[in-house]
């Protein structure tokens, strides 16, 4: 009998306390709708421009911005934006390096100094004495070339020298428009005109034909 009754007090206590804990979890429910209904602000119209500058009132009222202040505004865009431009335009060019027509000229110098230059070539159709001896028709690297002060003109075949003749230094280009150039033209049956130029001097030498 006690023991009934005791069960049935706990009962009706655990059920109390549980009705208790759902009526609370249903107010809390009702509170935080209530809150999210307050804080959304609905389109009155569906146009989002309705609800444009609705927010919470702080009591200030906005000023227009006069053109003054907004040409002053762009004004301030445009340096920053001219001062990327310079950062960016320096950070291309090497540092410490700015290249004007005396560095050129010196790069051009070294260049030649410090490289073989490249010998143009000559084709040789027709056999050439050299004293008793012969210079076979072939092509010919042309090499000139100051021996005690006077030019001369060598022919090369796989870097061997194979002869070499006196020249006459001239200042004509011989109508070629380059610097460094070779050719040839016949005089008569029996002997032709070898032209040469280069960045040293121009020259020319007459060499007989071997028959």
């Amino acid at each position: 009998m006690f023991g009934l009754l005791f069960i049935r007090i706990h009962y009706y206590k655990y059920m109390k306390r549980f009705v208790i804990f759902v009526l609370l979890l249903l107010i809390s429910f009702v509170n935080v709708n209530c809150a999210l209904a307050d804080d959304v602000d609905l389109p009155a119209t569906g146009d989002l421009w309705d609800n444009w500058n609705t927010g919470a009132d702080d009591g200030r009222e906005a000023k227009p911005v006069t053109d003054e202040q907004f040409d002053k505004a762009i004004e301030q865009v445009d340096k920053k934006v001219n001062k990327w431009k310079n950062w960016a335009q320096k950070r291309k060019l090497p540092k410490g390096e700015e290249f004007s027509q005396s560095n050129e000229t010196e790069m051009i110098n070294d260049t030649y100094n410090n490289q073989a230059p490249i010998l143009p070539v000559l084709c040789v159709p027709v056999n050439l004495a050299i004293g008793e001896d012969t210079l076979p028709v072939g092509h010919y690297q042309i090499k000139g070339e100051k021996i005690n002060g006077e030019p001369v003109l060598k022919f090369y075949q796989a870097h061997y020298e194979m002869a070499q003749f006196p020249a006459v230094e001239t200042n004509d280009d011989f109508g070629e428009e380059t610097i460094s150039f070779v050719k040839l033209e016949p005089l008569n049956d029996n002997q032709i005109k070898v032209m040469f130029g280069s960045l040293d001097f121009n020259a020319y030498t007459v060499i007989d034909i071997k028959n």
